[in-house]
Parts: C-alpha cells; structure tokens; sequence
C-alpha cells in the first residue's frame, strides 16, 4: 500500500470515541498550553508581522486576539508564529525532535472554516501529533541536513484535511502538494538564529491547510511523494521506512510528548533543572568558578557546540543556548520570558560565567536519549568544593509531567497583561471542556483590550 494512502486511511477511519480519556484529556492540556505560548509571543515582532500580513485577506478563521477573520492558511501561520515565538511550547524527541503542537494552530483554523466541534477538532489534534511524532520516530531528517519542521506537510496537512472533510484519496493528493512545496532545510537553526525560527513551522502549516483546501476542490497532487524516485525516502531520510498508527488499545503519541516548564529549547530542560538544584551550595553566583555541562550528542551538536551559544545576540539564540540557559538558571533561580532580552544576555556577571562554562559531549549520557534527557552538570566553587547533578525527566516531561494546576497556572502568567482575566475565565473553561463544545467560538472567538498592538 501507497505509505501516504496507509497515513490518509488511518486518519480518515479514526473518530473521537477511539479515543481514551487520557489521550483527550492531554489534548485538553495542549490546547490551553498552545493558547498560553500564543498570550506570550503575542506582542512579538514575529507575530505582530504575520498578523499584519494576514490581515490583509478576509476568511473564516480567526486571527487570534484581534476578532479579524482571514483566510485559514493565513491563520494558521499568523497564530502558530506566536505559538512558537517563545520557544515554550511542548515537544516531542526521538530519532528527530520536533514540537507537535506547531500543528494545532493549523487544526484551529481548518476547525473554524468547517464550523467544527470540540470532538471535531480534538480528533484531528490527535491525527497530527500521531503522524510527526511516528515519522519522528521512524527516521531523522536533522541527520540529512533537513529540518524537522518538513515532517509537519504530512502532520499538519491530514490533521487539517480530517476537519475539512477531504476523502482518502484528496488527504493523498493534499499531501503531496504539501510534501513537495515544505521541504525546509536545517539553515533555520544554524549558528545565529533569526526571527524565522519562529515562523518555519507556521509555513509548513499554511501549506498544509492551503494543500488541504485545493484537494478539497479538486487539485491533484505529486504521486508517491514518499516511495518516488524524487520522493521523501530517497531525497530526505536515506531510505525507506514503515510506521504503526496507534488506535485504543495501542494508544496514541500525543500523551507521550512533553509540556514545557521553562521556555528555552527542550534539550537545555534538564540543565536548567539542575542548575536549580545546585544553587542550593552557594549564595552568590560569584562564588563560581567554573560550570561543566555534560550532555549527549543531539543536546551538544543542537545547542551546546557553536560559538554563538555563548555570546548571543538575539532572543532566538539565547533561547537555543544551553550554556546561556544554565547560567541564567544558575543566577537568577528561574529561567522566565525575561530572561531571554537583551539587557540580560548582555549582563557582566552572565557573561562571566559564560566564559567560565564548557559544554562537554558525553558518548555515554546517549543510551538515555531520548527516553530522557541526561545532562549532568558539574560546579567548582572558588573556595574548591565540587558539586554535580544529573537530570533526565525535568518537569513536563512525559515522565513527569505537570499536573492540571500548573498547565493553568502557566496560562494564567503568560496571559497577565494581554487580556482581562474575564477573557482568562472563559478561555481556561472553553479548554477543560473541549470535547463538550459544539462551537469553537468561546475558545478562539476573544479579542485584546484595543490599546493593545
């Protein structure tokens, strides 16, 4: 069978009473998560763009905090950059990390253009994450020089088409317009990083909802975009792959990925938790003389190896340095949104101990990857004592994940100051009680306070 026929049958066949509790439930807690990410990268210079851009055009999907309709592929790209924005939302690691949740704006918008239900679009979420995350699992596209947002033409582009209605064989021809106009290369996340890392996924997702919406009237698509001699196996993964669908006695990936608690890149998650730790042993930073940061190869080669991550220059590098992460940790007990501007990543004592840090790849922290992810950290106080500590579940991760009260109360601090706690109310019971809705409305219909940009 055609692997892209296999993926739209699997989609096409799943309804929402396949689905256990938990798995909607966790769907619940990434909805609201993407929705507290959303509140804040909202006055980004990202998303303050895309906004621009997509108000432009009139549709039936809602440009998040501004009541504006535009059209879905506009959307979806103009909600997912401030989704992705911080860098706080969930992820997913494997043989390719990624964040599954850069689908769910896509989902939100192919919801709205089909007048969708909570059960609706909770489906469709879960359809998403299964197709990235199982393509993560099956081959790495990083290894190739690829970057992982390619992965979401399928993703984004079926989770859409089940919202859309589009038959088997349209959720084909959908992907393979998707497939063959998405593919990204790893430039996106090289040396120092601009306001694109924001935005790359988010373009991925506008194909796939504009792929999703030409199959829906009729347009054909590239054949076998992955079996082809030009296709995905051959250009992009180093050779073919199989994946098994989960169902409700196998389960599904979505609950198996990981909420942030902090919003830097996931690879730093478990350093800064053990910064947190060791900070214990000392009461000024001062006291430091040296910081030893051991880590397996995907943290050291993705954010702990290039020059850059130790004199940043932009949010979006500081955010994707684990040297920087750990440090701010380190002195400020927290890593928080402002942690990440400039006046603090310029800071003399930060610099310091920038200078101070290496980051050391261990070959044998790599058979904890990437059930987990192992970084030990070292600490030499100027007065000799040595400290360490190893991490491997931080909080969030699907070994320890966050519980109910803090997915809200993230919300709830990311939301301070964007909209009024009324608007907070109303979106956090939306959220609880997705499945429930028969209008989208009370969850993405809200507007900000009109002095807001």
């Amino acid at each position: 069978m055609d692997f892209a026929f296999q993926m739209a049958e699997w989609a096409d066949q799943l309804t929402f009473d396949n689905l256990p509790e938990e798995t909607v439930h966790q769907t619940r807690c990434r909805v609201l998560d993407s929705l507290s990410t959303l509140l804040g990268g909202y006055r980004a210079d990202p998303a303050r763009i895309a906004r621009k851009v997509a108000e432009s055009d009139d549709g039936a999907a809602t440009i998040l905090g501004t009541g504006r309709k535009t059209r879905p592929e506009l959307a979806a790209f103009a909600n997912g950059t401030a989704v992705r924005y911080l860098d706080y939302n969930d992820t997913y690691l494997s043989l390719e990390p990624a964040h599954p949740s850069d689908n769910i704006p896509a989902c939100w918008a192919a919801a709205e253009t089909a007048s969708a239900t909570g059960k609706d679009l909770i489906t469709a979420i879960v359809i998403a994450y299964e197709i990235q995350c199982r393509l993560c699992d099956a081959a790495s596209l990083r290894a190739h020089g690829w970057d992982h947002v390619t992965y979401g033409a399928f993703s984004a582009t079926l989770g859409a088409g089940k919202l859309l209605g589009l038959s088997q064989e349209q959720m084909v021809h959908a992907m393979g317009i998707a497939g063959v106009s998405s593919i990204a290369t790893r430039q996106t996340r090289t040396g120092e990083l601009s306001m694109w890392k924001a935005c790359a996924f988010s373009n991925v997702a506008r194909a796939g909802v504009f792929a999703a919406e030409l199959a829906r009237n009729g347009m054909t698509g590239p054949n076998e975009i992955f079996e082809g001699p030009k296709g995905v196996f051959n250009q992009l993964t180093g050779g073919p792959f199989d994946i098994v669908l989960g169902d409700s006695e196998k389960g599904f990936m979505l609950p198996k990925t990981y909420i942030k608690n902090w919003p830097a890149e996931y690879h730093s998650q478990s350093a800064i938790d053990a910064a947190l730790k060791l900070r214990e042993n000392w009461t000024e930073s001062q006291e430091i003389e040296s910081i030893t940061i051991e880590t397996f190869e995907a943290g050291y080669s993705i954010i702990g190896s290039e020059k850059e991550k130790w004199r940043p220059t932009s949010r979006e590098t500081a955010d994707h340095s684990l040297p920087y992460c750990t440090v701010v940790a380190f002195i400020d007990g927290d890593v928080t949104v402002d942690s990440f501007e400039t006046e603090r990543f310029t800071d003399p004592e930060v610099l310091r101990l920038l200078d101070v840090t290496k980051v050391l790849y261990n070959p044998d922290l790599d058979s904890g990857y990437p059930k987990g992810i192992p970084n030990l950290l070292k600490i030499k106080l100027k007065d000799g004592r040595t400290f360490e500590e190893r991490v491997d579940f931080p909080p969030g991760h699907s070994e320890n994940p966050l519980n109910n009260y803090q997915v809200e109360n993230k919300f709830r601090l990311l939301a301070e100051g964007i909209i009024d706690d009324t608007t907070a109310d109303r979106i956090v019971d939306a959220a609880w009680h997705l499945e429930q809705l028969d209008s989208l409305d009370a969850l993405l219909g809200w507007t900000v306070a009109a002095a807001l940009p």
